[in-house]
């Protein structure tokens, strides 16, 4: 249940238009949409501002596709770690269900999205990032904030970031998804006055032990205040900076 859809409720308990008894009922069949499997939390939105999404790997093709089928009916869906062969699934029990392969996300537009002011750049440093890049502008886009991507601006040829510097700093927060020693997140944390979440990729050869090199190098970065999210993990990254707009926006409005 979203913020609006609770407001509502309890305008129309206090109106008397809707019993409490009735009210109760409703609150509690809105909790959660339990699919044997899946027991989907319905209430996310009006405690963390967005809701829950799918992580899909581990899980059946034919789960995920009740999922879509199921909660799309009371909104939009977000799955993370959709392999083609799950896509193709959902595709075909949800033909409206949207896949972006490189990102390995997929999603589900059944109610219109609500746009919040501001907007989040993801910085990649390789071409090699773009997975994770993509994974967190899907993320964004779906919890209603835009985000764009500026790709391939890693230290080894730092003057691609200087070019694109006016439109990173015009960002109200920032991502940055770089693998390798994970330098990157530094250098854009000493030149920009946003939060910076910074997000270490599994890229590299072998001494960079599958990101471990990079998310080490992050987390000992010498540009105060750069936030750091675990391996791959896009989808965390775009959830922080979600937030971040969210406080804004609440700000703003209070």
């Amino acid at each position: 249940m979203s913020c609006g859809s609770l407001e509502k409720l309890l305008t129309d308990i206090k109106s008397g238009s809707v019993s409490v008894a009735d009210g109760m009922n409703m609150l509690r069949d809105s909790a959660v949409l339990d699919l044997g499997h899946t027991k989907f939390d319905l209430q996310r939105p009006a405690r963390n501002g967005f809701p829950e999404v799918v992580y899909g790997e581990g899980k059946t093709p034919e789960q995920v596709g009740e999922i879509f089928v199921r909660v799309g009916e009371r909104g939009n869906v977000l799955a993370t770690r959709v392999s083609a062969q799950m896509a193709a699934h959902v595709q075909s029990v949800c033909p409206h269900a949207e896949y972006n392969a490189l990102g390995r996300a997929m999603t589900l537009v059944t109610r219109p999205i609500v746009w919040k002011q501001g907007e989040v750049a993801i910085v990649t440093a390789g071409t090699s990032d773009l997975p994770v890049a993509e994974e967190a502008l899907v993320t964004c886009r779906m919890m209603g904030v835009r985000a764009k991507i500026i790709a391939d601006v890693g230290v080894a040829g730092i003057h691609r970031l200087m070019c694109n510097l006016p439109e990173v700093r015009a960002a109200r927060a920032i991502i940055v998804v770089a693998g390798m020693e994970g330098a990157l997140a530094s250098v854009v944390g000493g030149l920009v006055a946003q939060p910076v979440v910074a997000v270490p990729t599994s890229v590299g050869y072998g001494a960079s032990f599958a990101g471990l090199s990079a998310l080490l190098g992050m987390l000992t970065s010498c540009a105060s205040g750069v936030t750091v999210t675990n391996i791959d993990n896009g989808f965390g990254a775009a959830c922080a900076a979600c937030r971040i707009i969210n406080a804004c926006e609440s700000s703003a409005n209070a």
